[in-house]
């Protein structure tokens, strides 16, 4: 498939409350690579595979949280036309251009906020350090890898009221494709879940309908296979972190995953699997009659912290 417009999810920047605990979480537990830190105090990181200078930004701040979610288009031309898109959309609020080198080695950014009161961003340029393999006859992976160690930050799924209009605002004017949807209510006519995507994957963003804006249930992480999941588990318990659900799969997307807590409280997920979409492949509902099978799986059983908990 020709790839073009936008291409993945780039970056998140997550709030944290004691930045050095944080940091232990995420590059002793979760094996993300440090890369930087600037002026502001924020701390860089990537994943091993991820050739951009990171995908994940860690700000100390009182309260834990998704500051914002950044999305790699695939040129300057692209960036510029999507901003003016999104402008006359009328479908999102509070946009600015964010200037060149605020982010360490990231060129202009455009930002705005969703329907459901989410801060996005797009970006077209960021400095290239690479996944520690040549490009030449390079091996599977890199030495030195630690913790579970996940190739990429893969996606999000995020909360908030508006949900009609945030898949419009990504299917409409950014070109996602609608992969699947959780339909309720008597005649299961009101979406209430919907997963996106603009690549090749189940999805690159969920959102679901809560009456809020703006909150963050998940950051995901891609590990390679189910056995990776399973000991991702086993150092979830080596290392005492506070675990949420799994190891399980999903109904939705097919994706093999577990689910645990950040010690500030925001939910991680390491997975694995799910399908290869297309935008020719029909849209997979769910009803609300199934949403437990939908969720887990394996137990078919809602876990109501899972569906509650937010940050």
């Amino acid at each position: 498939m020709a790839m073009s417009g936008v291409l993945r999810p780039g970056h998140i920047v997550l709030r944290v409350l004691d930045l050095e605990e944080a940091l232990r979480h995420y590059v002793d537990v979760i094996g993300l690579i440090e890369t930087g830190r600037d002026a502001q105090g924020r701390v860089y990181l990537k994943a091993w595979d991820e050739h951009d200078h990171h995908s994940v930004v860690l700000r100390e701040a009182g309260q834990a949280g998704m500051d914002y979610l950044g999305w790699r288009v695939d040129s300057v031309a692209t960036l510029k036309k999507l901003a003016v898109d999104i402008d006359r959309s009328g479908l999102a609020t509070e946009m600015s251009w964010i200037p060149a080198g605020e982010h360490l080695c990231t060129g202009e950014r455009f930002r705005f906020t969703t329907p459901t009161g989410h801060v996005m961003e797009l970006f077209a340029e960021k400095g290239k350090v690479g996944n520690g393999l040549p490009d030449t006859n390079p091996d599977a992976w890199p030495d030195g890898l630690h913790g579970m160690a996940p190739s990429r930050f893969d996606h999000c799924l995020l909360y908030g009221d508006d949900l009609d209009g945030s898949v419009r605002l990504f299917t409409e004017v950014l070109g996602f494709g609608l992969a699947e949807r959780v339909m309720a209510g008597p005649d299961n006519s009101l979406m209430i879940g919907a997963f996106l995507s603009c690549s090749t994957k189940a999805h690159d963003v969920a959102f679901i309908r809560q009456p809020f804006k703006g909150k963050l249930h998940h950051a995901s992480f891609l590990l390679n296979n189910w056995y990776e999941v399973l000991k991702a588990g086993d150092i979830i318990s080596k290392k005492n972190v506070s675990i949420d659900i799994g190891p399980t799969r999903h109904g939705i997307t097919r994706g093999e995953t577990i689910y645990f807590f950040d010690p500030s409280g925001n939910r991680n997920e390491v997975f694995s699997g799910g399908y290869a979409y297309y935008p020719d492949k029909p849209v997979i509902t769910w009803t609300e009659d199934q949403l437990g099978k939908a969720i887990f799986y394996h137990d078919r059983v809602l876990n109501e912290r899972f569906l509650t908990v937010c940050t």
